[in-house]
């Protein structure tokens, strides 16, 4: 069976990054939460999955969205995430950024953490 072709460009990340928005908003549950670690510069650092469900409208059809997204949090915003449970519900804001350079993998870098 003959895979159709892929059109790719060439990106200039100078151009890209003037005008790009990467911003993130997400409800869901805490289901995953390591240990409160701290960075060689002394920068508390939290680590946790969270599991997200809802239904959303496309193309004019509901569809179920599930998934789990890693979370970073750091900072004074860590030490407070600390305090929460697993199963407890949030709203996170923050940015996505690949877990290593060169990744295709990413997780949301918290910048606000609210318990709902």
């Amino acid at each position: 069976m003959h895979q159709p072709e892929v059109n790719r460009i060439d990106v200039d990340s100078n151009d890209v990054s003037r005008t790009a928005v990467n911003q993130f908003v997400v409800q869901g549950l805490i289901s995953e939460l390591s240990p409160l670690r701290y960075t060689p510069a002394g920068v508390p650092v939290l680590e946790f999955l969270l599991f997200h469900e809802s239904e959303v409208t496309e193309a004019n059809q509901p569809r179920r969205i599930s998934y789990s997204i890693g979370v970073l949090a750091m900072g004074d915003l860590a030490q407070m995430a600390g305090m929460m449970r697993l199963g407890c519900k949030v709203r996170l804001q923050g940015f996505l950024a690949p877990v290593r350079k060169d990744s295709q993998k990413y997780r949301l870098h918290a910048q606000h953490i609210q318990q709902i």
